[in-house]
C-alpha cells in the first residue's frame, strides 16, 4: 500500500498542477480509502497509462496515483473545450491534450502529446473509449488509439487497473454513496511489451496486435483485483455481446 507522502522525485510541476492537487488530494483521501499496489512499476520518465473504465470518478482515482507516483497526469480532451474562455485556460495550464478531429490539424495533438512525454509527463488513456458496457464490468474491446500513440511516440505503455471506485459512485449514477466509507484497490501492471512491433510499418495488423495486448493486460489486472477468472470472451460494444478475442477491432 502506498500513502500520499511516498511520491518520488519527478518532473517539475506547474502552479496549475499544484493548485489542482491541493484541492483534489484531500477530497479524494476523505471520500475513499485506497490500496495502491506495485507503485514501484511506474516509470521515472514519460509514459502512457491505459486504464479500465467503470465509473465517471475513475480519472481522478488514476490521476491521484500517477501524481503521487511522482508524475504529472494528462488527459485527452475535445479541442472545442479549449475554446471556452475559463475552462480552456485551465486545460492549457494543466497541459491537457486537445483531440483534433480535422485530419489537416490532427498533427497538433501529436505534437502536444510528444511534448508532454518529453517533459516526463504521463498521458492517461481509456482504450475502451467510454465506460464499459460489459454487464459484469469487465474491460471491453479497446480502440486502437492508445496503441497508435505508443507506437508513434515510442513511449512505454503502463496498465493501471482498479476495482471498488464503483462502490462509491456506480456507473451512470447521479449521486455518490459515501456511507459506509468505501475503499478501492489499484494495481500498476507490467509495461506492455511492444518492442517487436515498434520497427514494423504502422498497419492494421500491428495496431490490432498491440491493442489486443493492451486488452489482455487490463483484463488480467482487473481479474487479479477481483480475485476472479476473467471471461473467455470480451464485450464488443458494437455487437452488444461478448465475442471471441481476436485481432479485429471496430475502428480499423
Amino acid at each position: 500500500m502506498t500513502s500520499d507522502d511516498q511520491s518520488s522525485a519527478g518532473p517539475r510541476r506547474s502552479a496549475a498542477f499544484r493548485i489542482a492537487a491541493v484541492v483534489a488530494r484531500p477530497s479524494l483521501n476523505l471520500l475513499m480509502g485506497k490500496d495502491w499496489q506495485r507503485m514501484e512499476r511506474l516509470p521515472s520518465g514519460g509514459y502512457i497509462v491505459v486504464a479500465n473504465h467503470v465509473t465517471e470518478l475513475d480519472p481522478l482515482a488514476v490521476a491521484h496515483a500517477v501524481y503521487m507516483g511522482g508524475n504529472t497526469p494528462h488527459f485527452l480532451a475535445k479541442d472545442s473545450l479549449f475554446k471556452i474562455p475559463v475552462l480552456g485556460a485551465a486545460l492549457r495550464g494543466l497541459k491537457q491534450i486537445p483531440v483534433i478531429r480535422d485530419q489537416r490539424e490532427s498533427h497538433k495533438s501529436l505534437t502536444v502529446a510528444q511534448e508532454v512525454l518529453d517533459e516526463g509527463g504521463a498521458i492517461i488513456i481509456y482504450p475502451e473509449g467510454t465506460l464499459t458496457r460489459d454487464p459484469d464490468l469487465w474491460p471491453m474491446r479497446s480502440k486502437t488509439g492508445a496503441a497508435r500513440l505508443a507506437l508513434t511516440t515510442g513511449a512505454p505503455i503502463v496498465p493501471i487497473t482498479h476495482w471498488g471506485v464503483q462502490d462509491f459512485l456506480p456507473p451512470y449514477a447521479k449521486a455518490p454513496r459515501p456511507l459506509p466509507r468505501k475503499k478501492y484497490r489499484l494495481n500498476v501492471g507490467e509495461t506492455v511489451d511492444l518492442d517487436d512491433l515498434r520497427d514494423q510499418p504502422l498497419g492494421r495488423h500491428v495496431l490490432a496486435e498491440a491493442t489486443e495486448r493492451i486488452e489482455d493486460a487490463l483484463t488480467s489486472g482487473v481479474a487479479e483485483l477481483r480475485d476472479e477468472e476473467a471471461p473467455d470472451h470480451i464485450w464488443d460494444r458494437a455487437l452488444r455481446q461478448r465475442v471471441p478475442r481476436r485481432q479485429v477491432h471496430p475502428d480499423e
